[in-house]
């Protein structure tokens, strides 16, 4: 699949680096801020707790060995292009793990656009018809075109998302305390496993 046109090297130009993006949400919290045209205290706090989430990923997330020989094993060089937003919980939760997942390749980068200045690109990657994100484009380098995507959770809490959706009995600030305390028990383990087999199968494709 070719990718879309939206995505053309003008806009990698204008994405952000992880450290970039990571600076710009602290100057937006100094001022109360976060990203995006809606701003309210409770997206003001939910990047608050996103930035801790992250730093502590930073500092805390360990990839297994297998998954860093694969990764070592990608010859091709990709960009992995991730659509977030910094009031985002399941972005913080695996955006720092896809970046430590990157830096053991070089021939692997990360560029990350805010959603909401990108709706042309986002509409590109519905998840049932909804702006879910994170959203990763795995995109060759230079090219530019459409390796695979993943996103915008693992798939054992997209199906627990799902279930929840579709018969919520319990509010859904309850649901989401649920949902952070899965990335915690989990470790990252599912995000790593999936990636495993995408890492495989993108290798895979670009020699179709």
């Amino acid at each position: 699949m070719e990718n879309p046109s939206v995505i053309t090297q003008k806009k990698l130009d204008a994405a952000h680096t992880y450290a970039e993006y990571r600076t710009m949400l602290d100057e937006l919290l100094a001022r109360n801020q976060t990203t995006g045209p809606k701003q309210t205290p409770e997206l003001v706090q939910y990047t608050k707790l996103n930035i801790q989430r992250m730093h502590r990923w930073d500092k805390t997330a360990v990839l297994n060995e297998h998954l860093v020989e694969t990764l070592k094993g990608v010859q091709a060089k990709w960009i992995w292009l991730i659509l977030t937003e910094g009031w985002c919980g399941d972005a913080a939760q695996t955006i720092p793990v896809l970046v430590k997942m990157a830096a053991v390749n070089d021939n692997i980068s990360v560029k990350l656009l805010l959603r909401d200045e990108n709706p042309e690109l986002m509409n590109q990657y519905l998840t049932n018809g909804a702006r879910s994100i994170p959203k990763l484009i795995c995109l060759q380098a230079g090219k530019l075109t459409e390796i695979g995507t993943w996103g915008p959770r693992p798939a054992v809490l997209q199906a627990m998302v799902m279930e929840y959706k579709k018969n919520p009995q319990i509010p859904y600030s309850q649901f989401t305390e649920t949902v952070h305390a899965w990335y915690a028990k989990d470790k990252a383990q599912q995000l790593q496993q999936e990636f495993e087999a995408l890492l495989v199968k993108w290798s895979q494709k670009m020699y179709v």
